[in-house]
């Protein structure tokens, strides 16, 4: 990148604000876009074979295709800082820590476009992985891009934002959020229920591998948060997936498993409201609303992974019923669940998706002494190094029975189809979750940096730590925004898919990047399983993998971007 553009002195934290920068921003957002453009072009021309994009060849350029999808994740997020930004300034509360996230989160992010988006630890995404050259990537050599590659990120910009933060710390945000009044006042209610009932008993839960005590659920049954989202009519609250989006981020702040115990709910409830019939949604809404019956979602089976078209647990009608066999894994609070959302293969005469159905299966809570005690079912715990207040487990269907009225839709062969309708929103949820573990990876960081002296001062007068406090800040708001702009769509009734898969996209690499700083700022301390990060080291390494793993996402993504 040549080196000309609006320079700032590095070393000064009175001059760490770019002046003008709503400006800046917005021009240097046009010459991103038209990059990706070109990139996607260009990636397109490679793929396709007489005019359409061909599979063998986009799995032969896969690295390209996922370095496209995180170019495009990056665009879309630079778009969604800067709109925030707009809507601030326009609210006048535009104010100095927020211009500072948004300049060192375009600095940085400009940057990477332009020598490389990491993808993971060690693998980077690179223009010339997707086909282009030194010519197309003048097409960022503008003013300015220029200006805020070279001044954007400064240490006099970590350093002043860190100095912000100190003076905010406590707060589970760095910030305004651009969120209205009603969504705020949410975000307080469950920000103050995690701080006195979740955060103080997380690692203990954790460390203990104990399930998420009942009273906890009972309280957030109380809370409205198994139907959030659930229309009135069906006894839920009918608010909107922001508003799920926030409870979210505020609950896995607490504890990625009290965050996560809404998922199960909001996946069934999706499901039955997409497919259901009506008799189907007027039995099962209003008691998944009111946490009467507890649900799981039983899809994965131990060889296929995130091919569910090739699952084989198999659904035979016999008379009233249907009669379940099969394997499943990877099932989240398995045993003391009332019903499964359950995935299995009616027509044997296919192999892949199109013979799949769904089933709300219906089953009895189980104890420590007998977790599986429903006929025709059995199940065992599966070790994990973390999200552990529900338990994993493995599932075996021998002879189990479900009632063919509890056929989802009434209709075989709709369960791929059905499923596929729920992942914008477990998407955005799951994003969210990511969301509430970083920031509580941030804050902890962040006190053990205040509180830790080494050569006579705190850990956090080192620029080398605030820096990595500084943009584990920028970063989640990026997260952030990204995340509520893919909930908004989806309040407006529009295609997400490509939006949620983002924010889950780079939601999930930020999670891991968090705790792994916050860990590092520990130093030894954090390595001793006495210190929450390494509880939250361990819940943030699971976003990557589960509700689709980052390359598969990257996949979706790239497959999205070019057809």
């Amino acid at each position: 990148m040549p080196h000309d553009g609006q320079e700032l002195p590095q070393n000064d934290a009175a001059n760490a604000l770019l002046p003008d920068l709503l400006a800046l921003t917005e021009a240097a957002i046009a010459p991103a876009g038209a990059l990706l453009e070109k990139a996607t072009e260009t990636l397109r021309a490679r793929v396709s074979i007489e005019g359409r994009v061909s599979a063998a060849a986009l799995e032969a350029h896969q690295h390209g295709a996922h370095a496209l999808s995180w170019l495009a994740t990056y665009v879309e997020a630079l778009r969604q800082m800067h709109s925030w930004a707009g809507r601030l300034h326009e609210e006048g509360r535009f104010g100095e820590m927020e211009q500072l996230i948004l300049q060192i989160a375009f600095g940085e992010y400009l940057w990477q476009i332009y020598g490389g988006i990491p993808m993971s630890q060690g693998e980077i995404a690179r223009l010339q992985d997707i086909g282009l050259g030194q010519d197309d990537q003048r097409l960022l050599m503008t003013d300015a891009v220029m200006t805020l590659c070279n001044a954007g990120n400064s240490q006099a910009a970590r350093t002043r934002l860190v100095a912000l933060m100190q003076d905010n710390a406590g707060h589970a945000t760095f910030g305004a959020s651009g969120l209205d009044e009603e969504l705020e006042m949410i975000r307080e209610q469950f920000r103050r229920f995690a701080d006195d009932r979740v955060a103080p008993n997380a690692h203990d839960w954790h460390l203990k591998d104990e399930l998420i005590p009942m009273e906890i659920i009972e309280e957030l049954a109380e809370m409205g948060v198994f139907g959030l989202t659930i229309p009135e009519e069906f006894g839920g609250f009918g608010l909107s997936k922001a508003s799920m989006v926030v409870v979210s981020e505020e609950l896995s702040r607490g504890y990625i498993g009290v965050g996560s115990l809404g998922t199960r709910s909001e996946i069934a409830a999706e499901l039955i409201l997409c497919g259901g019939t009506d008799a189907q949604k007027e039995h099962w809404l209003p008691k998944l609303a009111s946490a009467e019956i507890l649900p799981t979602a039983v899809f994965t089976e131990p060889n296929t992974g995130s091919d569910l078209g090739s699952l084989r647990t198999r659904a035979v009608r016999e008379g009233d019923e249907y009669v379940v066999t099969g394997n499943k894994t990877w099932i989240t609070h398995a045993a003391r669940t009332h019903v499964m959302t359950l995935l299995a293969r009616t027509d044997p005469a296919t192999a892949n998706y199109k013979g799949l159905s769904m089933f709300l299966a219906e089953k009895t809570p189980g104890t420590d002494a007998d977790p599986f005690p429903t006929p025709g079912m059995t199940g065992g715990e599966i070790e994990v190094l973390g999200y552990r207040g529900m338990k994993e487990y493995e599932l075996g269907f021998d002879g189990f029975k479900v009632k063919a009225e509890n056929l989802l839709g009434g209709v075989e062969g709709q369960g791929f189809k059905q499923l596929m309708q729920t992942f914008e929103s477990a998407r955005i949820q799951t994003a969210a979750r990511a969301i509430g573990v970083a920031q509580n990876a941030l804050e902890v960081g962040m006190q053990y940096a205040i509180d830790r002296k080494q050569f006579g001062k705190p850990l956090i007068s080192f620029p080398r730590v605030s820096g990595k406090l500084a943009m584990m800040a920028v970063e989640i708001m990026v997260a952030r925004q990204l995340t509520y702009h893919s909930a908004w769509q989806k309040d407006h009734d529009k295609r997400c898919d490509l939006e949620a898969g983002m924010a889950k996209l780079l939601g999930a690499r930020v999670a891991w990047a968090c705790a792994d700083n916050a860990l590092q700022i520990h130093g030894g301390n954090g390595f001793a399983l006495e210190y929450q990060i390494s509880r939250i080291l361990c819940d943030a390494r699971i976003l990557n993998i589960f509700e689709g793993a980052a390359e598969i996402q990257a996949q979706v993504i790239a497959r999205r971007l070019l057809g």
